[in-house]
């Protein structure tokens, strides 16, 4: 496997990403500017079996989180990327927002239901182990990863919703405690090929026992395996 993070100016998690992927991991993984992809950049999606968009506050949230990011050259060349079947797609937190406004993924994130932002870490509880993302798990598990997010809570039209059940895509919800309101307790979903994801916690920031108990590296493990 060979992977990529995509950097977009304001993105904070790129370098977490990296370091989980390249030095935990193992896997040969570079750091790629979001305007050197693309129709007009130098360096091809093509090549890499996963691509990753990290956290962090891409064009400083303006708008709102991930409007004016899903514009960026990068983004763009995902379609393609996903059209020839090359590899897979993991947005996290404001990654996943990304897809959403991209088109990528279902449904949208907004404002959380304090109006406040949130740190802190959570109980997820795995409902479909049935995926690259999620294959080192086993369903009905739950695991702790920490969120840190203002707008994560997760919002679709009610046929989307059942689309969402009937295909199994919802991944991950919250267990006990729903923090940011959102529909179902969602907290991760996938598109129906099961080839791009996205979660509003963050695997990356839980992956040695000095940050937490390893259960992100457990999510992440998952990638690898495929």
């Amino acid at each position: 496997m060979r992977a990529a993070v995509i950097v977009l100016p304001g993105s904070n998690c790129d370098h977490d990403a990296f370091y989980v992927l390249s030095q935990v991991l193992g896997v040969p993984t570079d750091l790629l500017w979001h305007e050197d992809v693309g129709a007009h950049g130098h360096t091809p999606l093509l090549q890499y079996d996963l691509i990753i968009l990290p956290g962090g506050f891409s064009y400083g949230d303006y708008l709102r989180a991930g409007a004016i990011a899903r514009f960026s050259p990068a983004i763009l060349a995902l379609s393609d990327y996903l059209a020839r079947g090359c590899g897979l797609v993991l947005g996290i937190c404001n990654g996943f927002q990304i897809l959403t406004e991209a088109g990528l993924l279902p449904g949208a994130l907004a404002r959380n239901i304090t109006r406040q932002f949130i740190c802190q870490t959570v109980r997820l509880r795995v409902e479909n182990a049935d995926t690259p993302l999620t294959s080192a798990l086993q369903t009905g598990e739950e695991i702790e990863l920490p969120i840190a997010h203002d707008q994560g809570r997760y919002v679709v039209a009610p046929n989307g919703l059942a689309e969402l059940k009937r295909n199994r895509q919802v991944l991950l919800t919250y267990a006990g405690e729903n923090p940011n309101g959102s529909e179902e307790a969602i907290a991760g979903i996938c598109d129906p090929k099961r080839r791009v994801f996205g979660l509003m916690p963050h695997p990356e920031r839980n992956t040695e026992l000095l940050l937490g108990n390893g259960d992100g590296l457990r999510l992440l493990r998952g990638l690898k395996q495929t």
